[in-house]
């Protein structure tokens, strides 16, 4: 086990980049792209990084040649022979070669295209343009560079035996979570924590910890690179960026309505089983439930990511049950803003309503809070999300319109298509 507070003490970025190859990245992303490879390939988006949480100032916390210095380390990086191996004969959900020699032909030759990087007062603009498959593969690196820049500042300036007390005590406050998980009947949980950790040596050490830790009830990671070390199961589907791109692609009002449906279309062709979970909130849940044509009733599941999620887990029952579905025999998978009180409660208020589980993620990579003054590690709401497709401005609304995003003017349309009206506003944490 490496001794993360030494690494760290040692710290010099050459022997120790941050992003280390191309599969360290959530599994969702990599079947993302190859349905965009597939049935979207002439797209051009634009990715713009976004920092909710802009009362932490990135730019004076980071140091601009550092970071261009990572971000053109990624660009350097190709697939190995063994990443390419594991992608092209492992099982996933039960299925080998999940990728297809096409895309895996493409993705073998890949390099990054290019960034633009700019300073605007204490804050970075980082912004990715080109082919959507393409573009798509910088969101997650490029999160996870700048949090761990972020976590490096802030420990630049400790000593050794602060940094080992530091790292003790985090590692106390994980073991003490997985404890209080380990009594409930019937758990499954993942780690869901690759975007928003304090750094990959710790996400790593937190898998392995959740290994030894929940046995059985651990049922894999979303990180690639760490899915294919540690011999866990991959996890993941799709994500908020496919609706979002097939959305600003629609020419009407009429199209626009259906957008969302026409993601999981396509989708539909492609996968089945566990992998045929439905991501309803990017435009409001009950809206999309209530016009949902019957065959998504027959898919396993949703994944909750925002909003209220004992809220959406209630709608999810009761439109199965308007559809002739059994809630028993779908899945609800819970994802926004976990920890240890809030899985406790929704497994407690769902199990034996409906298959569950949990991705838990940056309150499981990223959980410094109160362990360095001023709070200085505490997790933040940092974003990387398609801004433009095809020239047009892309809208997310979601289930809480503090994470809505968006022209005003577009978020405006868009809630009338999809007849979104008031919003009870949760505070983001991460």
């Amino acid at each position: 086990m490496v001794d993360i507070a030494a690494r760290v003490y040692n710290h010099k970025w050459q022997i120790d980049p941050i992003i280390r190859s191309l599969i360290d990245t959530d599994f969702y992303k990599l079947l993302m792209c190859q349905s965009v490879f597939r049935n979207r390939p002439q797209t051009e988006v634009v990715f713009s990084l976004i920092n909710r949480s802009n009362h932490i100032p990135l730019a004076k916390l980071i140091d601009e040649c550092e970071l261009r210095e990572q971000l053109d380390h990624i660009r350097s990086l190709s697939l190995s022979r063994g990443e390419s191996t594991w992608l092209r004969g492992n099982m996933f959900y039960g299925k080998r070669q999940m990728f297809r020699s096409d895309f895996m032909e493409w993705f073998e030759n890949l390099r990054l295209p290019p960034y633009h990087l700019e300073r605007k007062g204490d804050q970075y603009e980082l912004t990715f343009e080109g082919k959507w498959h393409e573009v798509m593969l910088w969101e997650i690196p490029a999160l996870a560079v700048l949090m761990e820049l972020r976590s490096r500042a802030v420990l630049n300036d400790m000593r050794r035996f602060e940094l080992q007390v530091l790292y003790a005590r985090a590692m106390t406050r994980v073991w003490e979570k997985i404890e209080q998980l380990r009594d409930i009947d019937g758990l499954g949980i993942a780690d869901f924590g690759t975007r928003r950790r304090h750094s990959f040596l710790w996400q790593d050490w937190c898998v392995q910890a959740m290994i030894e830790g929940l046995g059985s009830a651990f049922s894999g990671t979303s990180n690639c690179l760490i899915a294919m070390r540690r011999e866990v199961e991959a996890i993941g589907t799709n994500a908020h960026e496919l609706p979002m791109v097939y959305s600003a692609l629609a020419d009407t009002d009429a199209e626009l309505a259906q957008a969302p449906y026409d993601v999981l279309r396509d989708w539909h062709d492609e996968h089945d089983g566990n992998l045929r979970i439905i991501l309803p909130d990017t435009y409001g849940t009950q809206g999309f439930l209530d016009r949902a044509p019957d065959w998504l009733a027959g898919w396993t599941g949703i994944r909750v990511d925002s909003g209220d999620p004992a809220a959406a887990a209630e709608t999810a029952i009761n439109w199965w049950k308007s559809r002739g579905e059994d809630p028993r025999e779908k899945r609800v998978i819970f994802s926004d803003g976990l920890d240890v009180d809030k899985i406790r409660e929704l497994h407690g208020q769902f199990a034996g309503r409906t298959n569950i589980s949990f991705g838990w993620g940056t309150l499981l990579t990223n959980d410094f809070r109160g362990l360095v003054p001023d709070d200085a590690l505490a997790p933040f709401s940092l974003v990387c999300k398609a801004v433009a497709a095809n020239g047009r401005p892309t809208v997310k609304l979601s289930d809480n319109p503090e994470k809505a995003m968006g022209p005003a003017d577009e978020i405006e349309r868009y809630k009338r298509v999809f007849g979104v009206g008031a919003q009870p506003a949760i505070e983001v944490i991460v």
